[in-house]
């Protein structure tokens, strides 16, 4: 299954037998109960009133997420089937090198062989098994980059409608300068120099209420940083270019309308 083994030695044939009780443990357990300590040779017992430290820790795995990302890592330890004293479900992973999908009729036969009324169900790969324990999570990541999108767009419009609208109000005073004298790339660059003072004004109020609220998805999200830097300068970028047009392309059409026409214009 991948998981590393850091310190000690895998299960054997010997184990199985006899009264002798081994374990392995993962590294967060090893570290909680003995610190920086070796832990290889210790004892351990289990139940909520263990009459002796009966189980010998033999090696020591690297650490894997329980039962998904939310669950974190949790303290584990690992022993062979046959000195477990209390009924359990069993799951068997099997690795294999043909193709997954046609060892399943193998795996059949082999389970009928040795008892015939021992129930085989719910097999699937590996990668099916991850795929269902992160389907929620893909979900929720899905539905977040989409309301993400939609809420990106909405605000691209709308940022272009008000900066669009502000600019086509002052027609007149673009007019009035052209008949004053003022080159139009003058007149161009007044109008997006203050459309801009206006988006950088609402980009600092955006970006300190997104720190503000950052703290409280934290606890959604898994792997990914509340202030991720990268989303940030996206976002950035993607409304200042929108402010930007929407500044620049009423100004530029309002400045080649005839001067006399602007003055007119209501």
């Amino acid at each position: 299954m991948g998981i590393p083994l850091v310190a000690g030695r895998d299960f054997n044939e010997q184990d199985g037998a006899g009264e002798r009780k081994v374990a392995i443990v993962n590294r967060k357990f090893a570290t909680h109960f003995f610190g920086n300590q070796d832990p290889l040779g210790r004892h351990i017992a289990y139940g909520s009133r263990p009459n002796k430290l009966d189980i010998e820790i033999v090696g020591v795995a690297g650490d894997t997420l329980y039962e998904g990302p939310r669950e974190g890592v949790h303290r584990q330890v690992f022993m062979p089937f046959i000195h477990v004293d209390y009924p359990a479900s069993v799951a068997f992973y099997v690795r294999t090198a043909v193709d997954s999908e046609s060892i399943y009729a193998a795996l059949r036969r082999s389970v009928r062989e040795l008892d015939a009324a021992m129930p085989v169900f719910q097999m699937k790969t590996l990668e099916r098994q991850l795929d269902e324990t992160l389907g929620t999570e893909r979900l929720i990541a899905t539905l977040s980059a989409a309301f993400g999108v939609l809420a990106t767009v909405l605000a691209a419009i709308g940022l272009y409608g008000v900066m669009a609208f502000v600019v086509a109000r002052r027609t007149k005073e673009i007019g009035l300068r052209m008949a004053l004298g003022a080159p139009r790339g003058q007149v161009v660059s007044m109008a997006l120099g203050e459309t801009l003072v206006l988006v950088a004004a609402g980009l600092a109020m955006g970006i300190s209420a997104a720190l503000l609220l950052s703290k409280y998805v934290s606890t959604q999200l898994f792997g990914v940083k509340p202030t991720d830097l990268a989303a940030a300068i996206a976002a950035l970028a993607i409304l200042s270019l929108v402010a930007a047009g929407a500044g620049f392309l009423p100004a530029r059409r309002a400045s080649k309308i005839d001067p006399i026409q602007a003055l007119r214009y209501e």
